[in-house]
């Protein structure tokens, strides 16, 4: 399970965390903007913008989970079991697969309105990369500085949610995870009146009691209202260590720590990586699960306009600073 998130001080941040039970072998991964991306049923794609994101590198095609491009538009896929139904070619559409879903959008797409327009004509083909990779059921939320939407194909068919608070979780559909928001509304960052009863004297006797009745289970419905209410009470300074540091506490709220979601056969879902990509600047920060110092990658670094893929390996050891 994951659950992805949006921030906005000075400059525009973007990411998620990746929660699941082992790791692909994933990296931190540049496209440049003359890499060819290929497409089954489409045109190949050979200059484009370029992007930076986390991604799953096989046969020299990168498998994103989360990215952003030079423009300053994200998209992540979480995992939509249950729910995602994929197609069969159909004439007069944009036939894509889920895997090529974030490079068909962020290759062209410089805004949500520039992306919405593309969305009008896609249909998410029911082809697997290889045998050895099935078909991933997923949702999608695209953002950028000003909007988020959330993307879904269900057996209706294609949906767009606006997303107003810029967070997503698994299961169930998005305009349900909105729905329970519904829930919550009584909650606030403030300390709360007795509105018990009339003449009932009940006393505040902690700080903090405003979030009372704030899920903690690590659920999807719960991750989402969790991580919707600390972001839209989130507080932090315009610059870019407060800002990052912010985005990092907002994700952390949602940690899956080891043993707490138990699979079964000695399986447990955790928390492999958190990412926070600064979209407006390009450079992609993360953790993993046994590192917590945030390691960061600067796309324009590199060279943006060559034609070949540059991973870096997450770095997963723990790094620890000795004070004394």
């Amino acid at each position: 399970m994951c659950t992805a998130a949006t921030y906005k001080t000075k400059d525009f941040y973007f990411g998620r965390t990746l929660d699941y039970e082992f790791s692909y072998g994933e990296g931190v991964t540049v496209t440049p903007r003359n890499y060819p991306f290929h497409f089954i049923e489409k045109d190949d794609i050979k200059v484009h913008y370029a992007m930076i994101g986390m991604a799953y590198v096989t046969e020299n095609y990168p498998l994103y989970y989360d990215a952003v491009n030079e423009k300053g538009l994200g998209m992540a896929g979480l995992n939509f079991v249950g729910n995602a139904v994929y197609r069969d070619k159909a004439e007069g559409k944009d036939n894509i697969t889920q895997f090529e879903f974030i490079p068909w959008i962020l290759s062209q797409c410089a805004t949500v309105k520039e992306a919405c327009n593309l969305l009008g004509k896609i249909n998410l083909l029911n082809i697997p990369f290889s045998e050895k990779l099935p078909l991933a059921e997923l949702h999608w939320m695209i953002s950028d500085h000003e909007e988020s939407i959330t993307v879904e194909s269900l057996k209706e068919g294609i949906r767009i949610y606006d997303n107003p608070v810029g967070i997503l979780a698994n299961n169930p559909p998005f305009d349900q995870q909105m729905f329970g928001l519904n829930h919550y509304m009584s909650l606030s960052a403030k300390m709360p009146d007795n509105t018990f009863a009339p003449g009932l004297e009940l006393k505040r006797y902690s700080r903090g009691m405003g979030g009372i009745g704030l899920p903690g289970d690590l659920s999807s419905p719960s991750r989402f209202v969790r991580a919707a209410f600390v972001k839209m009470n989130s507080v932090s300074g315009q610059g870019e260590e407060e800002s990052i540091s912010q985005f990092f506490h907002i994700l952390n709220s949602v940690d899956q720590q080891r043993g707490c979601c138990d699979l079964g056969d000695g399986k447990y879902e955790v928390t492999i990586y958190t990412s926070c990509c600064n979209a407006s600047k390009g450079i992609y920060y993360y953790t993993a699960y046994d590192n917590h110092q945030i390691t960061a990658v600067n796309m324009y670094n590199e060279n943006l306009d060559g034609d070949g893929l540059i991973q870096y390996s997450l770095i997963k050891e723990e790094q620890i600073r000795m004070q004394n």
